[in-house]
């Protein structure tokens, strides 16, 4: 049965057939291109050692680990989805009719990142861009590209949003491969790497002017160089394809109709 792929639904991709009666979705670890899989940039960087910070961390919350990582990464959704919708000019509002509509954490998070907006005001390029790399065979979704203007010098960024308590390696090595994707895509040079990060202890700006920051948030730029942090993730690569040598995602088939019998 031919298939065509009509439509990209929460960063995957449907295969619908032509009789419109069964789709086929492949699992979010994977982006097609040309036909083909590559894996996803955070997918290959879960082959990152963890190290002894995050061996601690486990015996420290013991069993509720899993639930910690599920409610950790549902915030980080939602605040994505909000700053998505806020840079399509949505309005968002804490309260309806007296009620609240958002958990109050994932709302200030959020705040945090329209500050930064309404403090700089970036020239918002495109957000939730799908990037990919044919020579790294990997791909993924950049949170943001803009540019951003500081004393009289406008210069481009990648920017990924990060809603963590702490910022790890792995966050540096992602927004590297996004830009080096980036200028692959487009053939346009990414002047600057950032992770906004929205759980920052920032107490406000910085006196010197140096950092964009604010308070509760700052943007963290990698110390290394770009090229340091690419033969990084290409050392991680090695070991993903090492650890999956015949890695390719898992489908999942379903009618799109259904009706009991009477």
């Amino acid at each position: 049965m031919s298939k065509k792929i009509i439509k990209k639904s929460y960063n995957r991709i449907l295969e619908i057939s032509e009789d419109a009666k069964q789709i086929t979705l492949p699992d979010s670890r994977y982006y097609r291109r040309n036909g083909k899989y590559y894996p996803s940039i955070t997918y290959v960087l879960s082959c990152y050692p963890k190290g002894k910070h995050f061996q601690d961390w486990l015996k420290k919350v013991g069993f509720s680990a899993d639930w910690i990582v599920k409610k950790a990464a549902e915030e980080g959704t939602q605040v994505h989805e909000m700053i998505e919708d806020y840079l399509n000019g949505k309005e968002l509002n804490f309260l309806q009719h007296g009620n609240p509509m958002y958990n109050p954490l994932v709302w200030q998070m959020f705040l945090k990142f329209v500050d930064f907006w309404e403090e700089y005001k970036p020239t918002l390029i495109e957000a939730e861009v799908h990037l990919f790399s044919d020579e790294i065979k990997v791909a993924g979704t950049c949170d943001l590209v803009c540019e951003i203007e500081v004393d009289g010098k406008t210069e481009m960024w990648i920017i990924d949003f990060k809603t963590s308590n702490n910022l790890q390696i792995t966050h540096d090595l992602q927004g590297a491969i996004y830009a080096k994707c980036y200028e692959e895509c487009y053939g346009k040079t990414v002047d600057r790497v950032g992770v906004l990060w929205l759980k920052s202890k920032s107490r406000g700006k910085d006196k010197e002017g140096k950092r964009l920051k604010g308070k509760g948030w700052e943007m963290h730029e990698s110390k290394r160089t770009q090229d340091q942090n690419i033969d990084i993730f290409n050392t991680v690569k090695k070991l993903f394809d090492l650890e999956f040598p015949k890695h390719s995602p898992i489908f999942t088939e379903f009618k799109t109709t259904a009706k009991r019998v009477l």
